[in-house]
């Protein structure tokens, strides 16, 4: 330590702290400095044996509130440390007066000739506080802090705002209609037609004229696969195309439930038929098994 204070890597200055509006020094930085075999106990026995000199002006205990503002104030000066406990853990402090008793009850070699920097130091910090640089140093401090918790604040509206976002796509995806609500239903799947941009394929055995009417606004191709029992006839399909011509069907009985592949991508599931939507409890949901939509789409592709 003396050969780092000679060559001015130690600055006594930054292990001057400002709290209750005295200028003190941290038991371990004292410790550290006076050279004590060990550490704070040294300090802490030689204190016990003269605490008659040691009086509240020259020395207390800090509380947890002024441990953490002499933790901001150290992480400032010297950087982000990782601590448990220890350096910043409700220390004893000492006065600029409590120094210099400390000084002289102390047996150490170094004890006189660091007990003079110590007191140039408390000095040197004295005038720069009268200079007004430490109140602005202070109002930097608070800024820092106040921006450091505005970023905290950011991000944590940001993953908040991701999660709202991915709880309303999982509310729009995955639905589940009571009785008597076939309009809801009904607007649900306009909805999901909607989301096709260049092809949408509809499985549904039981389907009838109210798929023609949910699908003749929509400029993407439908290929719709229905039973071979299905209540569309020939000449429905017939009349639709002439004036729409967006649609192909194929015959296939082998589905028993309904899907919607949206674009080759999204396949939504349906327990009810287009035309029974809304009549009974069923619902409406995203296949996000990668393993079951590679099932489904293999099998279209021997279909269509």
């Amino acid at each position: 330590m003396n050969e780092l204070m000679d060559k001015g890597e130690v600055n006594i200055e930054n292990m001057i702290y400002n709290i209750r509006g005295k200028q003190v020094m941290l038991d371990s930085d004292l410790a550290q400095l006076y050279h004590c075999s060990n550490g704070t106990k040294s300090i802490n026995l030689a204190v016990k044996r003269h605490i008659n000199r040691f009086p509240e002006r020259f020395m207390f205990q800090l509380t947890e509130e002024e441990s953490r503002a002499v933790r901001f104030q150290f992480e400032t000066k010297n950087g982000k440390v990782e601590t448990r406990g220890g350096k910043f853990d409700k220390p004893f402090v000492f006065t600029e007066q409590g120094v210099s008793m400390l000084s002289a009850i102390l047996r150490t070699d170094v004890a006189e000739k660091i007990s003079i920097r110590i007191m140039d130091a408390f000095v040197a910090m004295r005038h720069y506080i009268g200079s007004g640089l430490l109140e602005q140093e202070y109002i930097n401090n608070l800024v820092m802090e106040d921006n450091q918790k505005i970023k905290e604040n950011t991000n944590d509206i940001k993953l908040l705002q991701k999660a709202f976002a991915t709880f309303k796509d999982k509310d729009l995806e995955n639905e589940l209609y009571f009785n008597g609500k076939r309009y809801d239903a009904y607007s649900k799947v306009l909805d999901i037609f909607r989301e096709s941009k260049e092809e949408l394929i509809i499985i549904d055995r039981y389907t009838d004229k109210t798929m023609l009417d949910m699908i003749k606004n929509l400029t993407c191709k439908v290929i719709l696969i229905t039973g071979s029992n299905t209540k569309l006839t020939e000449l429905d399909i017939k009349k639709y195309n002439e004036t729409y011509d967006n649609l192909r069907i194929v015959y296939n009985d082998t589905y028993h439930d309904r899907y919607f592949i949206i674009d080759k991508n999204k396949i939504y599931h349906s327990g009810n038929s287009i035309n029974h939507i809304g009549y009974r409890k069923s619902s409406i949901n995203v296949l996000r098994d990668d393993k079951v939509k590679k099932a489904v789409f293999e099998d279209l592709l021997k279909i269509i």
